[in-house]
């Protein structure tokens, strides 16, 4: 009874709505069955309760982290820059700017991942190899910077690794300095296959070969996330695979876009999936997460392969996505391809049945917005030590980009799997970007993009963001105050 009333004071407090989200199907672990909508309707919503605007002007704001300093930096992409915000006031200082970063004007590039070790930072981001007028060679690096703690500034900049995968699409970008002191970084897929990259093959399967290793040629790192040593060599203990030691951790995926560690050093990501079935995975050293052959459960439910880049006469098609031409070979059905490094992920948001109709002409011109998936954006854990509430203590937090919302996924207790229904907090018209918590567990934390297209709810076609560019500071409902 104790924890139903400490339940019931966080739903008042922070505008929750309980989300049936789909899982594994029957049988698998976790399932609660078909997607179903239990949104409130779009015009009900306003501002969640307790909620306080930070700061806004930031520039397509990417990756934020709790610094060492007690204040909250940010990477802009646009700006080309990293930011250091005051979480009491919102004051912002420029802790580095970076000339050589990509234009993040457009596409998912420029500044990106962030993360502190002793004395320094880690920042990862795109730069571009050609010159004008030549069209962008984007390559990714992850530098590492000392960190000025009198200053508040970013100085002295090495290059751990260059050369990396990048694209103006699905670039993932996550980086974090793990309890191991390895940095994991996450690059996604490129955005191959799909749009204006369909005749360029996804590789998120493929896997380097020790000559590749050797002479640092890295493009098979695309799908993949690292595991480095902080000087950019490959960690004497990291996964074999195919009878190949590389930075590649694991393999699979398709935008990565969240990365957090959990209870015991547990990996966690997750991940987009391409009109459903976005992921929660337990990632684990040396196994493959199945893109492009499957998209979340292994369970031939909505999604085929279809491999446009494989296609004699790929230059001259019109990318549909819905619709596949007959000159588009498939893969094999999910159930008819497997690899004994297979592993499925511990959620998905959501699975529809096939046949599930993602053309709903009730969704209007933004059809993708109606789409049954979320577009997790970030990941963050919330563990069980000073919790304010047993509702979060022990959890992952996704932000989602398409309908304003955090979601709340509580762990087992040994961190190996996600119990029960999602829990949707702080529901706003806005796309979140990024999420972090303050040390005392007591506020959360989140960024908004400064532009695109987002609803209060799955259907809805507010092109409306109530706060964009934003630094939105949630305080959490603590019982007993």
């Amino acid at each position: 009874m104790r924890q139903s009333v400490v339940f019931t004071a966080l739903v008042l407090a922070s505008a929750v709505v309980v989300a049936a989200c789909s899982s594994a199907p029957a049988g698998k672990s976790g399932g609660e069955g078909e997607a179903r909508s239990e949104n409130p309707p779009a015009a009900s919503l306003g501002p969640p309760p307790a909620m306080r605007v930070v700061t806004t002007g930031l520039d397509h704001a990417w990756d934020m982290v709790w610094g060492p300093d007690n204040f909250i930096w940010v990477t802009e992409r646009v700006g080309k820059r990293v930011t250091r915000i005051n979480p009491a006031d919102g004051a912002k200082t420029t802790a580095v700017t970076v000339p050589d970063a990509a234009d993040g004007s457009h596409g998912q590039q420029g500044m990106l991942g962030l993360a502190f070790g002793d004395r320094v930072a880690y920042l990862a981001y795109s730069y571009n190899t050609a010159q004008p007028p030549t069209n962008e060679n984007l390559r990714g690096k992850i530098v590492r910077f000392t960190y000025d703690q009198a200053a508040g500034t970013l100085r002295d900049p090495v290059d751990v690794i260059t050369n990396l995968p990048a694209s103006p699409d699905h670039n993932a970008g996550r980086l974090l300095l793990g309890p191991d002191r390895k940095l994991y970084y996450s690059i996604g897929d490129q955005g191959h296959n799909q749009f204006k990259n369909a005749c360029l093959p996804i590789r998120a399967q493929d896997t380097p070969t020790a000559a590749q290793v050797a002479a640092k040629d890295w493009s098979t790192y695309q799908g993949k996330i690292l595991r480095l040593n902080p000087d950019g060599t490959v960690p004497a203990d990291n996964p074999t695979i195919r009878g190949v030691r590389s930075h590649v951790f694991s393999y699979g995926h398709r935008n990565p876009q969240g990365l957090t560690f959990g209870p015991g050093g547990r990996l966690f990501s997750d991940e987009h999936g391409p009109k459903s079935d976005d992921e929660i995975n337990l990632v684990k050293g040396g196994k493959n997460y199945g893109w492009p052959f499957v998209a979340g459960f292994r369970d031939n439910q909505s999604y085929w392969y279809a491999n446009w880049s494989a296609a004699p006469n790929c230059a001259g098609l019109e990318y549909d996505d819905y619709d596949i031409p007959a000159g588009v070979p498939h893969g094999p059905h999910e159930l008819e391809w497997n690899d004994p490094d297979y592993t499925e992920p511990l959620k998905t948001i959501y699975t529809v049945p096939t046949g599930h109709n993602f053309k709903d002409e009730a969704c209007g011109e933004n059809l993708d917005l109606c789409w049954p998936s979320i577009a997790p954006s970030s990941l963050v854990y919330f563990p069980a030590d000073k919790a304010p509430n047993p509702a979060l203590a022990n959890a992952l937090l996704a932000t989602s980009l398409k309908n304003g919302a955090l979601y709340v996924l509580k762990l087992s207790q040994d961190g190996n799997w996600v119990n029960g229904d999602i829990v949707q907090l702080f529901r706003t018209r806005n796309r979140y970007r990024a999420v972090t918590v303050s040390p005392d567990r007591t506020k959360v934390y989140i960024t908004t993009d400064s532009e695109g297209l987002a609803g209060p709810g799955s259907g809805s076609q507010s092109g409306e963001l109530d706060n964009p560019g934003a630094l939105l500071e949630f305080a959490l409902a603590v019982p007993g105050k």
